[in-house]
Order: structure tokens, then sequence, then C-alpha cells
């Protein structure tokens, strides 16, 4: 099915070129000039291959051809680029919010330092198998993992569901290797969290960080195909607990669907534009409804948006929304500022083409798009903090925050399964300092508990 269709907003790394630069001719050029550009890039290439210093293998041609695709893109915009057949997998992968594996998060600390599980994913083959934050993973399939980062364990580990993967893994603490057989199945990697995990049932979120106050919150972490419907469970939860104001967390989340960050923006509001898009003079609007729910009142719920300088995209065009609309103050640093669209199209070798096709502007008509205003010294990146709300952390503070928001995500292995620790899990709450309390948060709830 083509992707043209799919509307994206995904800030994703893009492949650099060097000097090598492709510029492609537009539609409106005669054909005549397409032919003769392509015609140079295969001259170049021809040149290559036949003097360059070293022979150039199929891997080492096709990366040329790809770095000359992604040079060109990239002297267009930094969000063009083209997607070779496995980054698309991976690229539809975020898109859905769900992938074959066997469900777990990991990460990689640096050479000489194996692979370590950060959690478990909720009812995932690796929960059910007892796989718990801390166990190190030595081979996957018999594959050492010595040396081994992130991107590559994962193309080991996940694969077609229903199809067999084996972990040698060090669990609970031990020092004896044990080989876990798991059998991949879809994966769905959950986009909404809360305050901690709920103690009588770690499987659920608790979202108040001031129940007398009815104060609650919640994190946003991407916006996938099912994070509105995440959002909405997640709201419900708060309101039958008593929820008088929130505090929706948008730090460190880089986007996804355009769809999906209408209808979370939507969520909260009742009337009022929620973005713009423009291409070639054209333009198209979204306009909020009104479902008479009570989170969409600013004077029944009073809201406070958290933003970083890692927040873009989607993220950027829900802050903007509701501060735009004056539903929610937004507390926190200036937004990344990516102000634009991307559609996916198909090509025949079975990759994609990701092509920047509209910007877009908040409510109130600012255009926040990094290499669009930067040559202004009057442009506006990002969406920036209420006035009286802006945070800056200072080195030890990030830190700090990356640390428990790390440790807050963690799922305790399932009882009655996974091993117990032969040392408490207690690396992450050393590295805090005592009665930690996020500079962010803070603020927020200072601002909420005067409403």
């Amino acid at each position: 099915m083509s992707r043209a269709n799919l509307v994206w907003l995904l800030v994703l790394p893009t492949v650099l070129a060097g000097s090598l630069v492709v510029r492609f001719a537009s539609a409106s050029l005669p054909k005549d000039k397409d032919y003769e550009r392509m015609r140079l890039i295969a001259d170049v290439l021809a040149e290559v291959e036949k003097n360059y210093v070293e022979d150039l293998d199929d891997a080492k041609r096709q990366k040329l051809v790809e770095n000359m695709i992604n040079g060109g893109l990239h002297d267009l915009d930094e969000h063009s680029m083209y997607l070779n057949p496995e980054m698309l997998k991976e690229f539809d992968k975020q898109n859905q919010g769900e992938f074959g594996g066997v469900g777990f998060l990991m990460s990689y600390e640096g050479p000489g330092k194996p692979l370590v599980i950060d959690t478990p994913l909720p009812n995932s083959p690796a929960y059910d198998a007892g796989i718990q934050a801390g166990d190190i993973i030595l081979k996957v399939d018999g594959v050492p993992t010595d040396g081994m980062k992130t991107d590559e364990a994962r193309r080991l580990i996940t694969g077609k569901p229903g199809t067999p993967v084996t972990l040698t893994m060090l669990r609970g603490g031990s020092k004896t290797p044990e080989d876990i057989p798991l059998v991949r199945a879809m994966i769905e990697q959950p986009v909404v969290s809360g305050v901690s995990r709920d103690a009588a049932n770690p499987l659920l979120w608790n979202y108040f960080l001031d129940q007398t106050h009815g104060i609650a919150y919640i994190r946003l972490t991407g916006f996938s195909g099912k994070t509105t419907k995440e959002m909405k469970a997640a709201l419900d939860r708060c309101e039958a607990a008593g929820a008088k104001s929130y505090i929706l967390d948008l730090r460190d989340n880089p986007g996804g669907l355009l769809s999906e960050a209408i209808e979370v923006a939507d969520l909260f509001l009742a009337e009022g534009g929620i973005v713009r898009t423009m291409v070639r003079g054209s333009e198209r609007a979204w306009t909020a409804k009104n479902d008479e729910k009570p989170y969409e009142s600013p004077t029944q719920r009073p809201m406070v948006v958290l933003v970083n300088g890692l927040s873009a995209s989607a993220s950027e065009i829900v802050a903007g929304a509701l501060q735009d609309n004056r539903r929610a103050v937004v507390v926190g640093s200036r937004t990344y500022g990516k102000g634009s669209v991307q559609k996916v199209f198909d090509l025949p070798d079975g990759g994609a083409v990701k092509v920047t096709t509209e910007v877009w502007l908040t409510p109130s008509g600012k255009h926040l798009q990094r290499r669009m205003t930067l040559d202004s010294e009057s442009a506006t990146v990002g969406i920036e903090p209420d006035p009286g709300l802006k945070v800056e952390l200072t080195e030890q503070q990030w830190r700090h925050y990356a640390i428990a928001v790390k440790r807050a995500n963690i799922l305790p292995g399932k009882p009655g399964v996974a091993p117990k620790r032969a040392v408490p899990f207690e690396e992450i709450e050393s590295k805090l300092p005592a009665g930690y309390k996020d500079p962010v948060v803070e603020k927020a709830m200072e601002h909420l508990r005067k409403k």
C-alpha cells in the first residue's frame, strides 16, 4: 500500500554525504533537463568506479548512491531523505507503534560494557518470561553481543511474529549465564505514562502528583497510531480519580503522525484552531470540536504543558495549539523548532523517499521551522514558554531529570516468574539526590496550585 498519504512530522537522523550533492530537477523543467542530470550522476559514478583509489564492492557502491541522494535532499531541508528498505521497515514500526519482537527496552553504556535491560514492556514475551531491569544480554541466538550497540542487537532480536529467538542472559544479578527461549510477538510500545507504577498493579500508572489539589500528570513520548486511544484511557482514569487540573509532559517527544497531534490537541480544546499547513500557495486548517468533556474547559481543568529543546514537530503542534488558544500555559525551555510536514512515497527498490511537502503554522500564524526562520534575526524558532515560566536546567539537573525518567519507566519483573535479584536494584536511585524534585514539574505545580 502506498505511503503517499501518511503525513509525518517525526524528527529522524539524516544521512549526510559530505561534499556530494545531487540536485534533482523540478517537475516543471523539460524532460531533457531531467535526463541530463541523471546522466551526470551516472557519469560521476562511472568515473569513481574506474578511478577511485580502492575497489568498491556492491555494498560500498550502494552506500555511495544513497549518500549522494541524501546529500541532495539534505541540502533542500534536514527532514527530506531516502529510506532504504531496512530503514523503511524501522520507520513503519514507529508509525504503527508496534513491531515484531520480544518486548523490552535496552541500553548501551559504552565500549567494554554489556547491553542491559532498561525495562520489559507490559504483556510481552520478555515480561512473561521474567526478564527484568538490570538483566544483561550476552548473546542473541548464539551471537555474542560484546561491543554490539542497541541498533545492531535490535535487528537480531526483532523479527516476524511467531518465530523463535534465544537470548543468553545474566538474570537477577546472577553470574551464571542462562538461555531464555522466546517467541516473537507483535509488541505495542506504550507512549503514555504517569508519575509512577501503581503499587497494586504495576501494569497500570498512578497519574497524580498532588491528590489533594487534584493535579494529574500525563507524560506523552510520541505520536504513533494509537496515541489518542492511550490518551483517552489515561484521561478517563484521571477523571474517575478526581482530577482537577492537568500537566501534559511533552519533553523529549520527537513527534510522529500529524493526525494524532491534531486529535490529541482536540482532546483539550472545545473550540479554536489547532494547526494550519501551507503548500505552494494553498492552505489547510483544522479546528477543534466540542465534545463537552471537562478536560476541554480551562476553568474546570486548568492545564500546563511541559516542553524542552527535544520537543519537536507533533509535540510542538499540540503545545502551540493549547498555548495560542489560552487553554494551557507552557513551562520549560524553547522547543526544537520543526514546522514542516513530510510524506513518504514508495519506490520500486522497496525503499521510499520522505519529502517535505508542507509547512505548518500555529493557530495565531507563528511559523516555527528552524531552517526557514534562522536567517531572520527577529524570527521565532520553536514554542517559547509563557512569560515567567521558563525553566533552564543546568547540566547536572539534566542528568538527574534523565535518571528520574528512566527510573519511573521501569516495570518490575513479573511476580512469581522473574528471579529475585541477588543485589537490590538500587543503582539508579543512588544516582539521584535525596528528595529529588524535577524543577520543571515544580514550576508547573506552583502555577496550578495558584489556580
